[in-house]
């Protein structure tokens, strides 16, 4: 048989192969166990039925739209919502316009919740409206119209349906920056244009950062301040119940031990994200699948932070003293070994002594320890805090924050070697 017929017939073959290896890839990970009951709990799109710390603001929200399922067309209503990241925004206005639109179903009243992400709509009214029409009618010409045009238009569906509409601008800071103050002069005025007309549309705004509203005019900065609802950062515990409520639907029993709930609340309430934290603990559970783990261990997490908010670099550690990075060199081998995620003070000490004995320096005294410790914690490397319950008397704990222990045993071990054998090449040099 010629040659080039021989590697016509190898190609497919190879071809083969190939996607063979990749199949059997994909069935060895169906294959394996998993911590996860159901992840979607985890997902950022989901929508609990319940929200924990924010029933207050729920319950407000009622009150302000509540005119719209007791007498609807009498009036509209305007809020405005700000709060940090994390701090449960949108979940609270995609809870409160589902609640609503149920509400109104057994009351006959035709209402719908719409919500739109204007970042998404590159901060253009036009691709806001465009989105919020689809919503009613999918089939509208999408040409031909100015962003006022539209507002109009979207009226008129409202009020030929008979229909009234919450509409939720999320990221309004986008909307904003793109086209100034304009289009929420035009949606929150549009119905004075509208005399003995129904009040069909209310606003709700969302925003993270309150200093663009200064670009608004007086009287519509003075109509969304009016109802304002501020949510303040989440605490430690407030981040527990939320990852805890969580971990009941998503995680199967006995995934994570009560420890390593703390560890993941206590590295996401530096910023009081309740999202970080949920984050990270689907990313923790990733790798404790991918390890076939049946526990999401404080490693893990370490992994996970590492992966999400990457505080750490190797060139963090080249700028510690020798005697630092001995001492985080104790902290990342206990945890290393460890499935917790803290050492004790004491556990730390030990562990230093013998790190000492092995580069052959002298151990410093505790007390210069205590100021080694917290010059680690002001960079974010470590962290610490008293011990609780479960621990004899009270001691400090200290755990690593962004970085895997094993990795951080690695680089400091290298890093330490490296300068030993400069070390010995200086004392004795070559003749």
């Amino acid at each position: 048989m010629p040659e080039h017929e021989l590697e016509r017939r190898d190609a497919p073959l190879l071809g083969g192969a190939i996607l063979n290896s990749t199949i059997e890839i994909v069935n060895e990970v169906l294959s394996k166990p998993t911590v996860f009951k159901d992840e979607s709990f985890l997902s950022i799109e989901y929508i609990p039925s319940k929200l924990p710390h924010r029933e207050d603001e729920l319950r407000f929200l009622v009150q302000l739209f509540r005119n719209i399922l007791e007498k609807p067309g009498s009036m509209n209503q305007r809020a405005l919502i700000t709060g940090d990241i994390g701090t449960g925004k949108t979940v609270l206005t995609h809870r409160f316009g589902l609640d609503m639109m149920k509400a109104a179903k057994t009351r006959k009243i035709n209402l719908h919740y719409v919500h739109v992400n204007c970042r998404e709509c590159k901060g253009s009214s036009f691709m806001i409206l465009k989105k919020v029409i689809a919503e009613f009618a999918p089939d509208f010409p999408q040409r031909g119209f100015s962003s006022e045009e539209f507002l109009d238009v979207l009226m008129e569906v409202l009020d030929d349906r008979n229909a009234y509409l919450i509409l939720a601008l999320d990221e309004l800071e986008s909307l904003i920056m793109a086209e100034g103050a304009s289009p929420i002069y035009n949606f929150t005025r549009i119905q004075e244009d509208r005399i003995n007309a129904p009040m069909r549309l209310s606003i709700i705004c969302i925003l993270r950062e309150p200093k663009y509203l200064e670009r608004l005019d007086k009287s519509t900065l003075g109509t969304l301040q009016r109802n304002l609802i501020e949510l303040d950062d989440y605490s430690t515990n407030q981040i527990e119940t939320i990852l805890m409520d969580r971990i009941g639907l998503a995680l199967k029993e006995g995934a994570i031990y009560q420890d390593n709930v703390k560890f993941i609340t206590e590295i996401a309430s530096t910023a009081g994200d309740a999202r970080y934290a949920i984050e990270l603990l689907w990313r923790a559970g990733k790798y404790a699948d991918t390890e076939t783990s049946s526990e999401i261990t404080s490693e893990h997490i370490r992994k996970a932070a590492g992966s999400i908010h990457p505080a750490f670099r190797e060139d963090h550690i080249t700028t510690l003293t020798l005697h630092e990075k001995l001492l985080l060199l104790a902290i990342s081998r206990i945890l290393d070994h460890s499935k917790l995620a803290y050492a004790t003070m004491g556990e730390v000490e030990d562990v230093y002594n013998v790190v000492c004995e092995e580069y052959r320096k002298t151990p410093r005294a505790h007390t210069q320890l205590w100021k080694y410790m917290k010059d680690l914690s002001t960079t974010g490397m470590i962290s610490t805090k008293l011990s609780g319950k479960g621990v004899k008397g009270k001691t400090t704990l200290i755990g690593l924050t962004f970085t895997p222990a094993s990795a951080m045993s690695k680089w400091l071990e290298s890093i330490l070697e490296t300068a030993k054998k400069v070390a010995e090449r200086s004392s004795n040099p070559a003749r």
